[in-house]
């Protein structure tokens, strides 16, 4: 429903969106940007393996552990204020990176920009919500933040590809500082300032409390999908899961809690980061097989595997802005149970493929993501509008914390029963080929011949097994959430549209 006391956003309002979204690409560009650099910086920096692990993971770590603190912060000190610092900071750490000597040196710059995006992604969409306050101009706003937000990962990948061919591995972090000055530049100009008129004391004890219930239940989960269930990694959940309900409820007992109750008292708050944090879910863990399959059971090269990957991306980019107008015409509750159909649709034709069945797998993705996407839009819509304006940065954050635990489960326990399915039917073979693909890989390449290329053959056929049994519970979750839409989010939306009538009762009496 549009609010009609409601100010269109102009030409200005307009113009700093633009702005707005060039450090939300960047942000979510520099997740997959060192997948071709690592070759040349295992060569220059000579990092252990855990190192070079830490080179990759410092960044999600430092990202996903401090998003909440900074949307609490971003609503005490203003958005635009972080805003600023965080590109600042994520500049000046990408010229530390690029010029880096040793790997150390790498992973602290890493978690360095890591603590920028953190504080440019939630800055970011609480903008948005505040530039726009109009309903249909904010669903239209949110819906190009999402599309850009996952084109950035695709796009990454490729991006790194075409620099390192021209230019030395650093030149990756370059990228990010003729961009990071131009907002400096251009944000105090097109932005204007907002914060919490009334934000209470900083509660710095919710802060470790936050990373310390956020940052083991990430790193469990991620190393779940990529080790298995082994103690250590369920240790870190069962760490994180305990802290996590000493800061829930340090959250509910204070009046300056980082996370305002106020937030869940908004019609539409908790279900949109439910439904958002399902989305990631599925969308991250359909990403953990089409990568492998296009590089490990088709034999693509890195960049030849990015470059395919792209594909879907163009169904995205139609898909985001689409499902605003499509909401608008046919209502919400509609068009996020349909998403999650369609999503589930494009896992059914993942469920198809063979081991050669290439534009079957780049439909399947472009089906599932033009669906997921178009659910990231609305619900993302329908929790930041049902949030106080005052606490947008706040809002904005929790639904990225969200994303990042769907994110990581999805690629765990879809990655798991995936592993598991492939382990089964490769049960009599050596461990190194029931490990995983790529080792079934290295293998083959020893044995060579035709007993390699039967080794590499059965390889395949268990991961596309495993694949379909993935996808196959993925299609389940996914008509559930859509049935689960239906009823939920028409009763938020009924609310919605009902309390303005109350409160205009209210004065006429």
């Amino acid at each position: 429903m549009t609010n009609p006391a409601a100010r269109l956003a102009g030409r200005r309002e307009w113009t700093a969106f633009t702005v707005l979204l060039l450090p939300l690409l960047l942000v979510s560009m520099d997740v997959s940007v060192l997948y071709f650099a690592i070759p040349s910086i295992t060569q220059e920096l000579d990092p252990t393996a855990t190192q070079q692990l830490w080179i990759f993971d410092s960044y999600a770590f430092a990202l996903a552990g401090l998003l909440i603190t900074m949307g609490s912060l971003g609503d005490r000190i203003g958005r635009r204020k972080l805003l600023l610092i965080g590109a600042a900071a994520f500049g000046l750490a990408s010229v530390g990176a690029a010029y880096a000597t040793s790997a150390e040196m790498l992973i602290a710059a890493r978690a360095l920009l890591g603590v920028g995006g953190a504080t440019l992604m939630p800055s970011t969409l609480g903008l948005v919500r505040n530039l726009f306050q109009d309903d249909k101009q904010r669903g239209q706003a949110i819906g190009i933040w999402s599309g850009a937000m996952a084109g950035g990962i695709a796009l990454g990948s490729v991006m790194s590809g075409l620099i390192l061919s021209h230019f030395w591995w650093g030149s990756v972090f370059l990228i990010n500082v003729p961009a990071m000055l131009l907002l400096l530049v251009l944000v105090p100009v097109l932005v204007p300032e907002f914060k919490d008129p009334a934000p209470g004391r900083f509660d710095l004890l919710s802060v470790p409390l936050s990373m310390a219930a956020v940052l083991p239940v990430v790193y469990g989960l991620k190393e779940i999908a990529a080790e298995g269930f082994e103690p250590l990694y369920l240790g870190c959940l069962a760490a994180g899961l305990l802290f996590g309900s000493v800061f829930v409820r340090r959250q509910l007992t204070r009046d300056d809690a980082m996370i305002s109750r106020d937030l869940f008292r908004g019609r539409g708050f908790a279900a949109g980061v439910a439904f958002n944090s399902i989305a990631a879910f599925v969308m991250m863990g359909s990403a953990y097989f089409t990568t492998q399959y296009l590089q490990s059971v088709l034999g693509m090269g890195t960049l030849e595997a990015a470059l395919w990957s792209l594909a879907p991306s163009v169904a995205v980019g139609a898909a985001a802005p689409a499902s605003t107008a499509l909401g608008q015409k046919y209502g919400r509750p509609v068009v996020v149970a349909g998403g999650f159909a369609v999503g589930a649709a494009g896992f059914t034709l993942l469920a198809l493929t063979g081991t050669d069945s290439l534009w079957l797998l780049l439909t399947g993705a472009g089906v599932l993501a033009s669906g997921i996407v178009a659910v990231m839009s609305l619900v993302s819509d329908m929790a930041l509008a049902s949030a106080p304006a005052e606490k947008a940065g706040s809002a904005a954050s929790v639904l990225e914390t969200g994303s990042e635990f769907g994110g990581a489960l999805g690629m765990a326990l879809l990655g798991s029963l995936s592993t598991a399915v492939y382990r089964g039917d490769l049960a009599d073979a050596q461990p190194a080929v029931r490990e995983t693909l790529g080792g079934a890989a290295a293998v083959a390449h020893q044995i060579g011949g035709q007993a390699g290329e039967t080794v590499l053959a059965a390889a395949r056929e268990a991961f596309v097994h495993g694949m379909h049994t993935a996808s196959y519970g993925a299609v389940a979750l996914l008509l559930a959430a859509a049935l689960i839409a239906v009823t939920r989010v028409r009763r938020t939306e009924a609310a919605r549209t009902a309390e303005p009538e109350r409160a205009a009762e209210a004065l006429a009496n």
